[in-house]
C-alpha cells in the first residue's frame, strides 16, 4: 500500500488537467482496501475511487483521498460447455485483459480492444464500442461496501445494467467499490462485424479471426482517436443518444443521410459525432481545446487546458446540436 499527500492527478487523467489530491492510496488486496476504509481520517473526509483516468475530467484539485487499485490477476474459475468464467482484478489494465483472452482463443471480448481505462471501471461505466458492452461478458461483480467494509457479489442482473449506465453508477454511486469482475467468454466465438467499418478494416488481413479482429479494431480506433500522450482526451466525450423512432424518422425526412442504429422498435440510437460534424465543430479550437479533427465525439486538450475551458466548449457543442436537431447529447465524462 502506498500513501501520498498533495499528490498530482497529472498521471491520473487522460485529459492531462494538471490538479492535485490532497491525499492518494494505492492498495493492492482487499484487506488494504478494508483497512483504509475503516481509518476514522478516511471516513471524515470525501473521497473518490479512479481507474486510469479516462473518464474523468477534473475541475480543481480534490479536497479529498483519490483511492487506485493495483490490485492485479487473471484466474479462470470455471468452465461450462462452450463458456469460461475469467475472474479479473480491479486493478489490470482492460486492454491486458482483452489481448489475454485473445490470446487464448476466447471470444467476446474483442471489439472492446484498446479501450483505456481498468477492470474495475468496467463494470461501472459498462463500457462498450462496436456494437459490444461490457455488459454482454460480465458474469458477477465482487466489491466491498464502502460503509461497513463488507463483502458483497453482484450478478449481473443486480447491476441494472444499460447504455454507459450501471447500479454504481447510480442509485449505489460511491457506495460500493469493485474488487473483481467475473467475465463469461466463449471458446467457439460468434463474430460481431455489423458495427461501423469492421469488415473494411478486415479485408486488409485476409482472415477473419479473434487475432485480425483485434488488430483491425486497434488500426480503427488508433487512426480516429488521438494519443492522450500527445494530446489529452477522454476518448469519446459525449453518449451516443437514443431517441423515439418517431423523432428520427421526422429527422431523417431532412437529413437523409443521417446514420442511426436501431435500439428496437420504439428507439433509435443516433451517432453524436455525426451530429457534431454536421454542425462544423469538427476540429475546432477554442482556445486551449477543441474538437478532434478525425472523431467529433472527442474533445482535446490542446495544451494547458483547464477542466473549465473543457466544460465551456462541451456547453456549446451540446447547445449547437440541440438547435441544430432538437436533440440533448449528454457527457460520457464525469465531471469531478
Amino acid at each position: 500500500m502506498k500513501e501520498y499527500t498533495n499528490y498530482s492527478l497529472l498521471p491520473y487523467n487522460t485529459f492531462g488537467i494538471d490538479v492535485k489530491a490532497a491525499s492518494f492510496i494505492e492498495y493492492s488486496s482487499v484487506e488494504d482496501l478494508k483497512n483504509i476504509l475503516s481509518r476514522d481520517a478516511f471516513v471524515s473526509r470525501p473521497f473518490l475511487h479512479i481507474g486510469g483516468g479516462s473518464n474523468l475530467l477534473f475541475t480543481t484539485d480534490y479536497a479529498g483521498t483519490i483511492l487506485h487499485s493495483q490490485m492485479k490477476g487473471m484466474e479462470v474459475v470455471a468452465e461450462e460447455g462452450d463458456s469460461v468464467y475469467i475472474r479479473v482484478s480491479s486493478g489490470v489494465v482492460w486492454d491486458d485483459f482483452v489481448a489475454y483472452c485473445v490470446s487464448q482463443g476466447w471470444g467476446g471480448a474483442e471489439n472492446l480492444s484498446l479501450i483505456p481505462g481498468e477492470v474495475g471501471a468496467s463494470a461501472v461505466q459498462n463500457i462498450g464500442a462496436y456494437g459490444v458492452e461490457a455488459k454482454d461478458l460480465i458474469s458477477q461483480v465482487e466489491t466491498v461496501e464502502v460503509a461497513t467494509g463488507s463483502d458483497r457479489t453482484f450478478t449481473n442482473e443486480d447491476c441494472c445494467f444499460s447504455y454507459r449506465q450501471s447500479i454504481f453508477k447510480n442509485e449505489l454511486k460511491g457506495r460500493y467499490i469493485v474488487t473483481y469482475v467475473t467475465y463469461r467468454l466463449s471458446k467457439n466465438p460468434v463474430f460481431n462485424l455489423e458495427y461501423g467499418n469492421i469488415r473494411a478494416e478486415l479485408g486488409k488481413y485476409g482472415e477473419v479471426n479473434l487475432y485480425t479482429i483485434r488488430q483491425s479494431l486497434i488500426a480503427i480506433r488508433e487512426d480516429k482517436l488521438p494519443d492522450p500522450k500527445v494530446e489529452g482526451n477522454a476518448g469519446s466525450f459525449f453518449m451516443n443518444p437514443i431517441i423515439p423512432r418517431a423523432q428520427f424518422e421526422a429527422l431523417q425526412k431532412v437529413y437523409e443521410k443521417m446514420p442511426f442504429y436501431v435500439v428496437d422498435e420504439e428507439r433509435i440510437k443516433v451517432p453524436a459525432g455525426w451530429m457534431i460534424d454536421q454542425c462544423g465543430w469538427k476540429g475546432k479550437v477554442l482556445g486551449r481545446v477543441g474538437v478532434h479533427n478525425k472523431q467529433a465525439l472527442v474533445l482535446v486538450n490542446k495544451g494547458g487546458a483547464t477542466g473549465q475551458d473543457v466544460i465551456e466548449l462541451s456547453k456549446a457543442v451540446q447547445a449547437a446540436v440541440k438547435d441544430k436537431f432538437g436533440i440533448e447529447i449528454r457527457p460520457e465524462v464525469n465531471f469531478i
